[in-house]
């Protein structure tokens, strides 16, 4: 990447970890797009691990008090299967396949409750959802919304949702990592020194929307969550299509 692409590079890391600190999503989403537009994929989702597992680390120990370890606990148990079966189907991915994914993702936070009964309280819940969601990390990177369609039909606190969410989040990016580690080892070291100096700044802001999440009631959480992966879901989709 050259110098202007790192500046801006750190400053998109700083706002979509902000995001993420506030909603337990999107950023991850707005961050991945930008690094598909500079890197190949595989390298792409490699280094959203690498961001995605310093901010989702750091979000977790903040709000560690409020962590359901119940549902995480079967949620990675699914994640684990998923990452599994990838590996034994030597899965590799695919820049249009990874937009079209990602703009296609919101569509499951809208459906309605009485459509799709998956509550993450429940243990064969928690585990189909992170076999679905798990997936979605490793193949495309991220899977934001389809751990939310889990919690979103829960009656846990807004706090409850983003501590565990961040949780299983650092589980599910570990993973990642070590599965496209072939690809990001490709990587040049000056390009990872602008990583690793980006790390930092996804804790900070990781701390900065964990202050904005205190003041955001739960009905107005769970709207803001849904609008703004749509419209960001929106733009991978048209951008994916046209790749086509």
């Amino acid at each position: 990447m050259t110098l202007p692409i790192s500046l801006l590079f750190l400053g998109v890391v700083f706002a979509t970890s902000v995001l993420s600190g506030i909603f337990g999503m999107a950023g991850g989403l707005v961050l991945l797009g930008f690094l598909l537009a500079w890197l190949p994929a595989a390298t792409a989702i490699a280094v959203h691990g690498v961001v995605q597992l310093s901010a989702n680390a750091s979000r977790a120990w903040l709000s560690r008090h409020f962590i359901d370890w119940r549902i995480v606990g079967g949620i990675a148990v699914g994640v684990a299967i998923a990452a599994l079966a990838l590996a034994l189907v030597r899965y590799h991915p695919s820049e249009t396949v990874v937009l079209i994914v990602l703009g296609l993702m919101p569509v499951m936070v809208w459906i309605p409750k009485r459509w799709f009964h998956l509550d993450v309280s429940r243990p064969s819940h928690a585990v189909l959802c992170g076999v679905v969601s798990g997936g979605l990390t490793i193949a495309v990177g991220v899977s934001g919304p389809t751990i939310d369609i889990g919690f979103i039909r829960t009656h846990l606190d807004r706090r409850t949702v983003v501590a565990s969410k961040a949780s299983i989040q650092v589980i599910a990016h570990s993973l990642k990592i070590v599965f496209y580690w072939q690809a990001a080892a490709a990587m040049g070291a000056e390009a990872w020194g602008w990583v690793l100096l980006g790390l930092p700044l996804a804790v900070l802001g990781t701390r900065s929307g964990n202050l904005i999440l205190t003041r955001l009631s739960d009905s107005g959480f769970r709207t803001w969550t849904r609008w703004i992966v749509t419209v960001v879901g929106g733009y991978y989709l048209i951008r994916g299509l046209a790749g086509l």
